[in-house]
């Protein structure tokens, strides 16, 4: 008589509690060994990591930097302690590197536009051409850099707008980085009866007035050239990236009222208009 459906249900049952109940009393302390070994390097994993982060805020190393070296010890460890819980469980952790080695070949044939970025991150990260806050133009891109990731730099704008950077578009290229600011210039004409020492004062006045304008940098105001209608005056001097248009718009009007109150006007060019008119015969 053949066994019943439900016998035979009872009896595949039966064989997979066996094979548990054996395997838990023969490596039961190999599994809570490991388990414990694996807690244990989690703890020490977050107490290493925290006292990297204490020793490089400590000696004011760019957060930027610390962040990637304070995760890169946290994660370096957890690997470390997940190959010796492996071990303490029998299981041989060679063929599984050849496998990741052989993997990790195959992957980055097909990722290596991204791995390409993330080495970059890296190098950009390490060599700190620049850090977050500063204002860098790369490729005609000009914005403050937000955030620096492996893959990505993230870089802002006044308008609010964001902008991602590959890593690998930065590194190898010219660099512009004018930190916290950016470079403003600017030409006007003054006629040649003007005294242009004047001028040059009251620009330099209405500059070292201006809360938004960096005194470190000292303003450069002085003849840029000769036109044919006037002298070419030329400013630069140097304002927060974050509200640049606007503080840029405010001392454009603050040099204009300047120069009406003083009397100096900005000449424009003269055109002559002949009319010549044929006598009838």
């Amino acid at each position: 008589m053949a066994d019943s459906p439900l016998g035979t249900e009872l009896a595949h049952i039966q064989q997979i509690y066996d094979v548990i109940t054996e395997f838990l009393v023969n490596y039961s302390f190999q599994l809570l060994g490991a388990f414990i070994i694996f807690l244990l390097g989690l703890w020490l994993a977050g107490k290493a990591s925290n006292v990297v982060e204490r020793q490089l805020q400590k000696h004011q190393v760019d957060v930027t930097l610390s962040t990637f070296v304070t995760h890169l010890v946290r994660l370096l460890i957890i690997i470390m302690v997940a190959i010796i819980a492996l071990g303490k469980l029998g299981i041989s952790i060679t063929p599984m590197v050849a496998a990741i080695g052989a993997a990790s070949l195959g992957a980055g044939l097909a990722v290596q536009g991204m791995l390409s970025n993330y080495a970059a991150g890296i190098t950009i990260i390490v060599t700190r051409p620049f850090v977050v806050g500063n204002t860098i133009s790369i490729n005609e891109i000009t914005g403050q850099v937000k955030d620096i990731k492996l893959g990505m730099t993230y870089l802002t704008n006044e308008e609010g707008e964001l902008i991602s950077v590959p890593n690998k578009h930065i590194l190898g290229e010219v660099l512009h980085n004018s930190f916290a600011n950016k470079l403003v210039e600017l030409h006007f004409t003054i006629d040649y009866q003007t005294e242009p020492q004047q001028v040059i004062e009251l620009v330099t006045q209405v500059l070292s007035q201006h809360p938004q304008v960096d005194q470190q940098c000292p303003q450069q105001v002085g003849i840029n050239g000769f036109t044919s209608t006037g002298l070419d005056i030329g400013i630069r001097y140097w304002i927060p990236t974050t509200s640049y248009y606007q503080d840029k718009y405010q001392i454009n009007m603050q040099l204009w009222q300047s120069l009406v109150a003083a009397g100096i006007t900005i000449p424009r060019p003269a055109q002559q208009l002949y009319i010549h008119q044929e006598m009838p015969d």
